[in-house]
């Protein structure tokens, strides 16, 4: 029988995403993908699936999807007050949605968290385009039709049968990101942090604010306005956590949808391991820079693909306990 996800309603922002274009820089295609990369490889590992295969991105709620038939389900990220009909769901939880039933995602709650990615045992049935599945919206590809998601939309998954054990994997939080309000993101320095020390100084010591011009390609800080350069630079490639410097000393954190090259000196990079944590602010969070190294850079994140290898929790008993709050 074919499974379909009849979307009812989309909220602020639905796409289907996959872990990027990773080789599709070299054509000026944003790598894209989830936001938060761990987050998709988690609600994935909890679904039976391998990490990186398309899922539903949902940011900041507001959002409603019916199952034409059971299957399993994976939810990962962001708190936004899930529920499985009248049933809370619970992050970093598998779960089974029986067949009619409607998953509802209403909307942040802890004063954290901007996005929740949800996983079907299987895959939907989604437009690969240069290399992958995410959906790109600025190019119009990718996904379903190359756009977000709307109410109405009919989304087709092919499915594997769900089984009793699918509805009792759990995650723990000593294999996640430190999430939480107020995140500290550590920065490597960018190739122009030695030409503007102070930019460099200023960042570190300042705590920032998203700004409400804040999207999937990058978030505008507030803060603090930081010493530029008066007149922008030869384009240079650049990559998803580059911050970059413009005139006006407002700093400009790129994220997963980010261009390929820019003229705009780039003081420092968020190291890769801590974009999960950059992936979950919205406008008007707030957050501050630390610095690092490379090494640090290199070891947290061979750390995170640990922790995605060794997989999610399965006992029955350490789920209940889990589901209740009593082990993390």
């Amino acid at each position: 029988m074919a499974t379909f996800l009849d979307i009812i309603a989309a909220g602020s922002l639905l796409t289907i995403q996959d872990g990027g274009r990773t080789t599709a820089r070299r054509y000026g295609v944003p790598v894209g993908g989830a936001m938060d990369r761990f987050a998709l490889a988690v609600a994935n590992r909890l679904a039976g699936n391998q990490p990186y295969v398309p899922a539903f991105e949902i940011t900041a709620g507001g959002t409603q999807i019916r199952c034409s038939t059971t299957i399993t389900i994976g939810l990962a990220g962001a708190d936004l007050q899930a529920r499985l009909n009248d049933t809370p769901l619970v992050p970093w939880h598998s779960a089974v949605a029986p067949a009619g039933s409607t998953i509802t995602f209403g909307g942040r709650r802890g004063g954290w968290g901007g996005r929740a990615y949800l996983a079907v045992a299987g895959e939907p049935v989604v437009e690969w385009a240069i290399g992958g599945a995410g959906t790109c919206l600025a190019g119009g590809f990718g996904g379903y039709q190359g756009r977000a998601l709307r109410a109405g939309d009919r989304i087709a998954v092919q499915a594997r049968p769900a089984m009793a054990v699918d509805g009792m994997r759990w995650w723990p939080v000593d294999r996640r990101p430190p999430y939480g309000p107020q995140p500290r993101l550590r920065v490597i320095p960018g190739p122009h942090a030695d030409q503007l020390p102070m930019a460099w100084t200023g960042l570190l010591s300042a705590t920032w604010q998203i700004d409400q011009a804040a999207s999937r390609q990058g978030y505008r800080l507030t803060g603090a306005i930081l010493p530029s350069f008066t007149h922008s630079l030869t384009s240079f490639g650049i990559v998803p956590g580059a911050i970059q410097l413009p005139p006006d000393g407002r700093p400009i954190l790129l994220m997963a949808d980010a261009q390929t090259t820019g003229g705009y000196p780039v003081i420092a990079v968020v190291i890769g391991a801590d974009l999960p944590l950059a992936a979950q602010l919205l406008p008007g969070d707030r957050l501050t820079f630390v610095a690092s190294d490379l090494a640090t850079a290199k070891e947290s994140l061979a750390q995170q693909s640990v922790w995605l290898t060794a997989g999610p929790e399965d006992d029955e008993n350490g789920w209940l306990l889990a589901q209740a709050g009593a082990i993390r």
